[in-house]
């Protein structure tokens, strides 16, 4: 349980935060650290400027102390840039939320009326926010890696911060690193790295005020190649020409998002093509995207549905970012919305529905294993009983989607609800809001249509559990073949002569799909219950199914064969979780294992125990908690 608010040890504007920028708030970051891969720490000295709430309706009393979120960091000396030290006292620890760190503000503020604040530190070796690998874990087998994941709650492991999305500000980072590693930052490098103490030394900028979660770091032996005008691809040199030819068309879809979103402010949109540890499909840090490799199918399939949904957050929650995590569908609805109408406008209108439907059938599954009443599937969340990686889920993508799709269709006029989009992002850019401040918005921007919006159920929509209040009618053009197909293996009963002779299966069955069509073909599969191993041994044979490249084909094929029951594949299934960390395919392979049979359950257990190390801390967490060990 997330710890009650108070004056001294919580925040009045975000439950996941012990910060209190209402009443003294950070305006700058600049941050000087040094990287040892020897302790698995960042050792160095952040400076924060920071500024009072001069409001007279402020207590003065609570003015005259910053607070800050930490974890796990070891803080050795506070002071002003003058070197005059301030008192600093650590709170309560925290389970979730970490420790809040309680300064003294200096008695006066600079010439400028701000605070300038210098604490030196040094991360835990275990910091949540970062991944260590080895040289062993990386292609090259040459040099070891570093990157970090500050999303949702883990910046306050590397920064003693005001960890909240309410907080934006600029930074600025002075890095030194072994010099045979190259360090690249969700900002703009100030100049060319310069040699210190046998060390490099690598300077970076982002002027443009940013959330502590976007803040980014990784250190590796990369390889950089030009994508376009503004765009580079970083990666393990032995995979650079591949991630090459995968991101080429990142400037076109960068081109035509700014044509949906207006213009695209950051300068820089390079990508960075991680590990295969990396926990998530990719990481919209601004000048910096983060991507994992299971994207490299060799056929440019999964770019095209994840990359747009990354360049729409370079506006919608890099740029107009939501003010606490309970607000998340503000950034990741728009997202998908706008991510899949630059899917359509790229590779056609049908590339729209079909992942849409697609996405209103997991939200459906989702609702339906947890509840229709339960909170966690409120489109805006109530977190005071919860941190927010615990309410992370498809509701406020999916659910989410469905209400702008809604929204659109009501106003009835595509051409001005794109306006509204645009001017939306113009109106509330560089600024983090509220579900109430969109609503407001809307009611000001479609000012002569009062009497549509109030048709809209908003508090059923925002507030209310379960499954959306109204389901678009989406085209369904592209479901039917799959249904069809579906139908079709459920229906059959295999026979000896159908297994060592002729079928009514062949691979042209599959061979016009696309690999998402392929993927719910499998889902409807999985969802029927009714496979049986000797049908899905054929299957393998008949569509080519043992050496599968696309990632979410794999993952959910081999869901399926662990579900029957086909005991040969749990070997394939720890192998598949092993080689790559995504939580999206490790997780629900673990639990399919884990709770399909006794066998399963000890393979999967066993193997998780012993390969946890390698994981991301959001992943380890995530897995303990679906398969109960967090109660253990």
């Amino acid at each position: 349980m997330a710890p009650k608010k108070s004056n001294r040890e919580m925040t009045y504007v975000d439950p996941s935060s012990f910060s209190n920028p209402d009443k003294v708030k950070v305006e700058e970051i600049n941050i000087f650290w040094d990287i040892s891969f020897e302790k698995h720490t960042l050792e160095g000295k952040v400076h924060l400027t920071c500024k009072k709430n001069t409001d007279p309706s402020i207590c003065v009393c609570d003015t005259n102390f910053l607070y800050l979120d930490t974890r796990d960091l070891n803080i050795k000396k506070v002071s002003d840039l003058a070197g005059g030290e301030l008192s600093f006292k650590f709170g309560t620890e925290h389970p979730k939320l970490g420790t809040p760190l309680r300064i003294d503000l200096p008695n006066q503020p600079g010439s400028d009326g701000k605070y300038k604040i210098c604490i030196e530190y040094e991360t835990s070796s275990t910091a949540t926010a970062l991944q260590w690998l080895t040289a062993e874990q990386t292609l090259g087998k040459q040099e070891p890696f570093m990157f970090s994941q500050c999303q949702s709650i883990h910046c306050r492991s590397i920064i003693p911060c005001q960890d909240t999305p309410y907080v934006k500000c600029p930074y600025k980072a002075e890095v030194t690193a072994p010099k045979q590693l190259m360090v690249l930052m969700s900002a703009i490098k100030s100049e060319e790295p310069t040699t210190v103490d046998g060390k490099l030394l690598w300077k970076y900028s982002q002027d443009i005020p940013i959330p502590s979660y976007l803040i980014a770091i990784a250190a590796g032996r990369l390889k950089g190649k030009l994508l376009g005008l503004k765009s580079m691809i970083y990666a393990e040199p032995e995979i650079i020409q591949e991630c090459v030819f995968e991101f080429s068309e990142t400037d076109k879809m960068l081109k035509a998002a700014t044509d949906i979103c207006g213009p695209y402010v950051w300068g820089r949109y390079d990508l960075l093509v991680l590990p295969p540890s990396f926990a998530y499909g990719g990481m919209e840090n601004p000048c910096l995207t983060f991507v994992t490799p299971t994207l490299l199918t060799g056929d440019k399939l999964q770019i095209k549905y994840k990359m747009p949904q990354l360049i729409i957050k370079c506006w919608h929650g890099n740029l107009v970012t939501p003010k606490t995590s309970k607000d998340a569908w503000l950034s990741v609805a728009f997202s998908y919305f706008l991510g899949r109408r630059l899917g359509g406008k790229l590779y056609g209108e049908e590339f729209e529905a079909f992942a849409a439907v697609r996405g209103l059938m997991a939200l459906e599954c989702y609702v339906n294993n947890l509840g229709e009443d339960n909170p966690l599937t409120c489109l805006v969340v109530d977190l005071e009983q919860s941190d927010p990686e615990a309410a992370f889920s498809s509701v406020p993508y999916e659910k989410g989607h469905t209400f702008l799709f809604y929204f659109e269709q009501l106003m009835a006029d595509q051409a001005l609800f794109n306006e509204f989009l645009k001017s939306y992002i113009q109106k509330f850019k560089f600024q983090s809001i509220t579900t109430d401040d969109f609503k407001a918005y809307a009611y000001e921007f479609f000012k002569d249509a009062d009497d549509v919006l109030d048709t809209i159920d908003w508090n059923t929509w925002f507030y209310s559990p379960g499954m959306p209040p109204v389901i678009p009618d989406y085209d369904k053009t592209l479901i039917k073949d799959v249904e069809n197909l579906v139908e079709k293996w459920v229906q059959w009963n295999p026979t000896d002569q159908c297994i060592f002779g002729q079928t009514p299966f062949s691979y042209s069955d599959i061979e016009g799909f696309s690999s998402s069509q392929t993927c719910l073909f499998f889902t409807k599969l999985w969802e029927s219950g009714d496979m049986k191993v000797v049908k899905l041994k054929l299957m393998e044979q008949v569509y080519k199914l043992s050496d599968i490249k696309n990632c979410e084909i794999r993952c959910i094929w081999i869901r399926l064969c662990i579900k029957a029951d086909w005991k040969e594949k749990i070997p394939e299934a720890l192998k598949f979780v092993n080689e790559q960390g995504r939580m999206k395919y490790c997780r629900p392979i673990y639990k399919e294992l884990f709770y399909s049979s006794e066998e399963g359950r000890i393979a999967a257990t066993n193997n998780f125990l012993e390969n946890k190390k390698y994981m991301m801390y959001v992943l380890v967490s995530n897995i303990e908690k679906d398969l109960g060990f967090d109660l253990m």
